[in-house]
């Protein structure tokens, strides 16, 4: 299968890099024509796998310096190891938003599947009244409030947070701080959808503005932190020094406001803004929140994460901090924009 041929080529190529492709086929043995090798070839080039020096035949083969970015990692081998026995990156890597910058983040076959389910979501919306497209988002927003709090420990069941925020019914034997954190995140939301071009463009103040919605009445400090953070069943360790954070949310709103595609800038800001852990609690509250306002700022489907299980979205950021490796959390993003067109909308 060519899945599979293509595999072989990129693993080849990892331990014999500068091959030519005459090298690579009787290097794996391969009974294909030089022709299908090259589309082979050509297809990894376009897919930011591999990245070729030279022409026709001087041409020579090396994996993409955005490699390790995409190959795939399964979570569970990941994680079996102990967290001190992972070889990691341990401290911000300062050359990673120029990797971004010009990485293509979606093959072309995950960019159809996305761009056909914007599609389906704009049909479905159209069809819908104005009272019936505001209870579908309030529906949605029920959902990430509950989702989104429940990744960072809350207890509220989805059940308990519908009543709480559609009826103001706080749950029995749950803390005020729960509460507020659930009603916290259905203004944020609500605010984005009143403002839908708030991000445009985006700034470091805007994403501010966005976590001090979310931590009010919380006992979180406001603004870019001034000390730092450590992050619980990992090892990397995020920037320390106040400028440098703020330099490097900056230069995060930059690459966003550069991008032309809605779903390379959702999902560089669901994985960065973590990343650099600008506050001092709230920022993967505050990423869900900013990625979702860009999405709904151009017309496309919010996600809610309604069926992610906690655990897997918790392992799929570990990696990208540890690794700087996209593939798990690509694959969250996909399948719940996919959950949320076929399922609100």
């Amino acid at each position: 299968m060519r899945s599979d041929r293509t595999i072989n080529i990129v693993e080849y190529i990892k331990t014999h890099p500068g091959t030519s492709s005459s090298e690579i086929i009787s290097g794996l043995g391969l009974e294909v024509s030089s022709a299908t090798l090259r589309r082979d070839l050509g297809r990894l080039i376009a897919e930011n796998k591999l990245r070729v020096d030279g022409q026709n035949k001087g041409a020579r083969y090396f994996l993409s310096p955005t490699y390790e970015m995409f190959a795939p990692i399964d979570l569970n081998t990941y994680f079996a190891k102990e967290i001190d026995e992972r070889k990691i990156h341990e401290g911000y890597n300062f050359d990673l938003l120029d990797l971004l910058a010009g990485a293509p983040l979606f093959t072309a076959q995950e960019r159809e599947k996305l761009e056909t389910l914007q599609r389906q979501f704009r049909q479905n919306v159209s069809k819908l009244a104005s009272s019936q497209y505001k209870k579908e988002m309030e529906r949605l927003a029920v959902d990430l409030s509950w989702k989104s709090s429940q990744i960072e420990g809350n207890t509220y069941s989805l059940l308990e947070t519908e009543r709480l925020l559609m009826e103001r019914e706080t749950a029995k034997g749950k803390s005020l701080e729960e509460a507020k954190m659930l009603l916290n995140h259905k203004e944020a939301l609500d605010y984005v959808i009143v403002h839908p071009h708030y991000l445009r463009p985006l700034t470091l103040a805007k994403i501010e503005n966005i976590h001090g919605i979310l931590v009010q009445d919380l006992g979180v400090d406001r603004n870019i932190r001034t000390r730092s953070v450590g992050i619980t069943g990992t090892n990397y360790r995020p920037l320390d020094n106040e400028f440098q954070i703020r330099e490097a949310l900056e230069s995060v709103c930059e690459l966003v406001n550069r991008r032309e595609g809605v779903f390379e800038k959702a999902l560089l800001l669901l994985v960065l803004i973590s990343y650099i852990q600008p506050f001092n609690d709230g920022n993967k509250r505050t990423a869900r929140i900013v990625s979702n306002a860009e999405l709904i700022a151009n017309d496309y489907c919010p996600i809610s994460f309604r069926t992610v299980d906690s655990i897997d979205y918790k392992k799929a950021m570990l990696l990208f901090y540890e690794q700087n490796n996209l593939s798990a959390f690509k694959r969250i993003f996909i399948d719940q924009f996919e959950f949320a067109v076929k399922s609100y909308f």
